[in-house]
């Protein structure tokens, strides 16, 4: 089934296990997800799928992604997405087709993709986690200022610009995050719910992408393959 799918973060709970360790977790609304398109090699010069999440009203649509989901017999979906499918995979996959929580059957870890939370304009002691200047006698009242930046003109040294990527006060937040290898601890299958360990970036109700793990830490993937072969 799929490898990716769009959802939006609910927010953070716990949960006891049997041991009564307490878990905390992350609740995200998984789906349902509707496949808009199928791309072939013969057709678009690749194979991928792309899925559309949360259906809306005509006129808050578009003619465009009216047509386009109407191809596939979909209601306008506000969010596309596609994820790339090996060739022997294309087939499992039809327009129309409804892909909910059950994708994540017998997935361990997922890989989260969100938005951050924005912060506005902020200084260098928040934005870059400088320590500021000496509070003592002698300094002026700037002590949360980044310091002098005129020495960092080009390698040459005769420049007046500083360097490209010197760390300033500047916009914070609002980025494209990726969270790698978090823990999947349960499933809701009637809500279509996914219980994720820990934090995941953006705010409540934010957009989310959650994708199988492209690739784990050697801690998690002993863990991954023992419960592999406790379930054979």
């Amino acid at each position: 089934m799929a490898t990716m799918l769009l959802g939006r973060k609910v927010g953070m709970t716990r949960l006891f296990t049997e041991s009564g360790a307490n878990v905390p977790v992350t609740i995200v609304q998984v789906g349902p997800c509707f496949v808009s398109q199928v791309k072939t090699q013969a057709t678009d010069g690749y194979d991928a799928v792309q899925i559309g999440f949360e259906e809306i009203k005509p006129r808050n649509s578009t003619n465009p992604i009216i047509g386009h989901d109407g191809k596939a017999g979909l209601q306008p979906l506000r969010f596309h997405k596609e994820f790339r499918v090996k060739a022997d995979e294309v087939a499992n996959y039809q327009a129309g087709q409804q892909l909910t929580v059950d994708a994540f059957e017998n997935i361990k870890y997922v890989d989260v993709v969100g938005k951050s939370k924005g912060k506005g304009f902020q200084g260098v002691m928040k934005r870059w986690n400088f320590k500021g200047m000496f509070a003592s006698h002698g300094c002026e009242r700037k002590h949360r200022s980044g310091g002098s930046i005129s020495g960092r003109a080009t390698n040459r040294g005769f420049s007046g610009r500083p360097k490209k990527g010197v760390h300033m006060p500047g916009h914070m937040g609002d980025d494209r995050v990726t969270v790698r290898s978090l823990e999947v601890i349960g499933r809701d299958k009637e809500k279509n719910l996914l219980l994720i360990k820990g934090p995941v970036p953006g705010a409540n109700q934010g957009l989310l992408v959650i994708r199988e793990a492209v690739r784990l830490y050697k801690g998690k993937a002993a863990k991954a393959a023992g419960a592999e072969s406790k379930a054979g």
